[in-house]
Parts: structure tokens; sequence; C-alpha cells
């Protein structure tokens, strides 16, 4: 067993075989293999400006990597698993390529401020990436809304029919979900946005370097002020993943509700066969699979974030191995969260709304009692605690008599508080309890317009 000549000259044998086992990471850090090259070669070019390395090895170099990019890009690159990881795994491949003047390219800088500026670049990606999913999830809920501004059906609270609001507004409730979590999103890029590199192990370097060129290079805001926190420190993977656990519970909230409305005992909407399966032994199912797993993602994305927590919580400044295991939950989360994102606009904009059931569903639980209420308060003067009793008293009978409010008599009515007119059948229709709640935020039909042409035009 020979040492790793990239690092190995302070030992005399190799390690053990459960050493190299546990050690590598090449297996899944190979993913941040276009963010290694960028970085080189932004290093790169600021060594050869300074003058701390010749302009034609600075030459070699960039062609060098330029040709490994295409080999990754091709898939011909040979990833080895005895250069442990995506940084020995290129400086190696580049020094076949090019030889001696390959040296040079790490001076002034160590693995440690390298992997944190290529995982900055990934996460930042990943933010972008988040962002865009959830700009299309918008867009395909507004196009439902503006379908259905006027679409009455149940409003819940406890699970339990509460008040009838517009499928419209239901579906802004997610736009505005959504635009909060490409708000965390924008906010954990822009705090990630500084360049680690040129912090070297943890100290620093000796080599006048300009930190503020490879920053620009690579797209940062400024490089980190200080050199044991640019090593050291994960917080912006960890904020990505909180903003995406945040995000991914949204996702879950709606896909529940789709799972609920496409059963037969809602039947609210229907989900096309592009976003169905059957079942392997009854022939009738409609199963809505992709909601099911994207509610689910959950659980994976939390997971990580959680994980990720535990592996930093008790660690010493600066850099420990520890940091290797931040990766794969990072990777693992991105990777649900933008398929759980596709998938759910692809949801939201494939439903077909069944009005007929959404508004049966409504008229169930007597929903307008609060509108009896109001009236009586609006009428009569009566304080809302009063008003309240006598709404409750109302339903109370019309649910003795098995029928709705608006079926409830006059006399009936009369019975409960005398001052009640034929004027109150006009507040207990669905139509008109949904058309009186015009507050600001409110689910009638003329707020719900204005919010449709408020979110297209943001996010036009």
């Amino acid at each position: 067993m020979t040492t790793n000549k990239m690092w190995g000259g302070r030992f005399r044998q190799g390690p053990a075989s459960i050493m190299e086992e546990i050690n590598t990471s090449i297996d899944f850090d190979k993913r941040l293999a276009a963010e290694d090259i960028a970085g080189s070669l932004a290093h790169a070019d600021m060594l050869a400006a300074k003058g701390i390395i010749a302009k034609a090895d600075a030459a070699k170099i960039r062609k060098g990597l330029t040709a490994i990019k295409r080999e990754m890009e091709k898939g011909t690159f040979p990833f080895r698993r005895e250069y442990e990881d995506i940084h020995l795994n290129v400086e190696a491949r580049l020094s076949e390529l090019i030889g001696k003047a390959s040296g040079r390219l790490h001076t002034a800088r160590s693995r440690n401020d390298q992997v944190a500026t290529d995982f900055r670049l990934w996460v930042r990606s990943a933010c972008e990436r988040a962002d865009a999913g959830l700009l299309a999830l918008q867009q395909a809920l507004v196009k439902q809304a503006a379908k259905h501004t006027d679409t009455i059906m149940p409003g819940f609270t406890h699970m339990q029919p509460a008040q009838p609001v517009t499928f419209g507004h239901h579906c802004l409730a997610y736009v505005e979900m959504a635009e909060r979590d490409r708000a965390r999103f924008a906010d954990a890029r822009a705090r990630m946005n500084e360049s680690p590199l040129g912090a070297a192990a943890l100290a620093g370097t000796p080599y006048k370097i300009d930190r503020k060129m490879t920053a620009k290079a690579l797209g940062f805001d400024a490089p980190m002020r200080n050199s044991l926190d640019a090593v050291a420190s994960r917080d912006f993977a960890l904020e990505y993943l909180a903003a995406a656990s945040i995000a991914a519970t949204h996702l879950s909230r709606f896909a529940e509700e789709i799972v609920l409305w496409t059963s037969p005992a809602y039947g609210f909407v229907r989900l096309s066969d592009s976003f169905s399966t059957g079942s392997s032994i009854m022939p009738q199912k409609r199963n809505p699979d992709a909601a099911e797993l994207v509610r689910a993602k959950v659980g994976r994305i939390l997971g990580a974030f959680t994980g990720l927590l535990v592996v930093v919580k008790g660690l010493a400044l600066a850099y420990a191995k520890d940091l290797q295991e931040d990766k794969e939950p990072v990777f693992a989360a991105a990777d649900a969260l933008d398929l759980a994102l596709a998938a759910i606009a692809g949801i939201a904009g494939d439903i077909t709304v069944n009005k007929q059931a959404m508004r049966a569903a409504a008229e169930k639980g007597y929903p307008t009692a609060t509108d009896l209420a109001d009236w009586v308060v609006t009428k009569l003067n009566r304080p809302f605690r009063e008003a309240h009793h006598i709404a409750g008293a109302a339903v109370a009978r019309a649910e003795a008599l098995g029928i709705g409010l608006e079926a409830l008599p006059l006399e009936e009515l009369k019975k409960i508080e005398s001052g009640i007119t034929k004027d109150i059948y006009k507040v207990l229709s669905l139509d008109a309890s949904v058309h009186a709640r015009t507050s600001l935020g409110g689910t009638a039909p003329v707020r719900v317009a204005e919010q449709v042409a408020f979110w297209k035009a943001r996010l036009s």
C-alpha cells in the first residue's frame, strides 16, 4: 500500500482499507466538479495577475482545466477513488495533462477554502433552482385562480366546514406562501454570496493574493472577512435546508389537499392520466401518487436539515473532517425539493375543478351562520356575542328540522329573535356570503380578481 502522492509526504505507508473507505468522498462530491473547475480557473488567473505564478504556467493550467471540463461534460473523465475527493481528482488529471505546471495551481489555497467555495457556489445555484420552481408553481396557481374567481367551495377550520370561500382565493393562499419561500431563498442566497477562496487552510496566506478579484470572477459580492469563519462555517447550507424545509412543508400541505380533493369522498378536482396511476389489482383506481410523494419529500428534506445541524453543533473552529458529511444531505434535499416543485407545479396546472361538487360540499354544515350573526349585529344593533348565540340557536333548529339555514321558515327564526325579518334571507345564500367578504384579503370575487391581476403583473 502506497501513500497518497497528493498529500503523503508526511506518511510512510498508506491508510488502512477501512480508513480509505470512510475518508473517500469522490462518490458524492464529484457533483461539485463544475464549481471546482470554476474556482480553480479564477484562482489561476488571479495568481498570474499578481505575479505569483508565471503567465505561461497559468495558460497551461487554464488549457488543462478546460480540457477536464470537456471530459466531464462528455462523461469521459476518469474519476478515481484513490484520489479521495473532487479536488484531488481534478489536480491529478491536470498533472497528467500538463505536467509540472499543474503543481502551481494549489499555491495560496487549501482544500479547506476550496471546498467551502465549491459548496457555496453549488448551494447558491440550488437557491436559484428553488426560486425558479416556486415561480412556476405560482404561475400555475394564478392561472387556476383566474379561472375560478367565483367558484365556491367550503372553507375549513379543524377540517370542518366553516365559511364558503372561492377556489381562486384558496389557490392564491399558496401563491402567498410560495412568495415567502422565494424570499427566504433569496435572503439565503444574498447572505451566502461571499467568497471563502483565499482563506487557505484557516489562517490566510502570506502570498499577496487578490481575493476581491477571485470573488468577482465567481460572482460573489465580496470575500469573506475572516479566514476561520470562511473555512469552518456551514450556516449557508443550513439556511438553504431551513428554507427548503419550510417550502417543502407548504408543498406537502397542498399535496395533502390534492389527495383529499381527488378522492370520491370529496370529488373536488380530477387529475389527468399524466399525474395519476393505477392499481395492480383494482382496475377502478386512480391514485394521486405524485401528490403523495410530494407530501413525503418533506421528511427527507427536514431530515437533512436536522442531520446537518447535528453534524456542526459541536465543532470547534476551524475545519474538521466532520464537514465532509455536509454535502450528501444537501444534495439529497435539493434533489427532493427540485423534483417536488416540478411535480406540484405540474399538478397545479393539471387539475380540473368540479364546480358542482365544490358547491354541494359548501352547502353542508351551515356555513352562512356567521352571516346570520353579522346581519343581527348590523340590522338589530345587537352585540356580536348575542348575535352569535342567536345564530347558534337558529342552526340548532335547522338541524333539528333537517334543513339548511336558508330554508328555515321566518316564523321559526322569529321564535328565536322576534326582530328578524325576511331580509335575513338575502345573506343566507352561499353567493351572498362570498360576495359580502370584500375586506382586504377577503374571498369576494372582486377581491380575488384584483389579487389575480396583482400577481400576474408581479410574476411577469
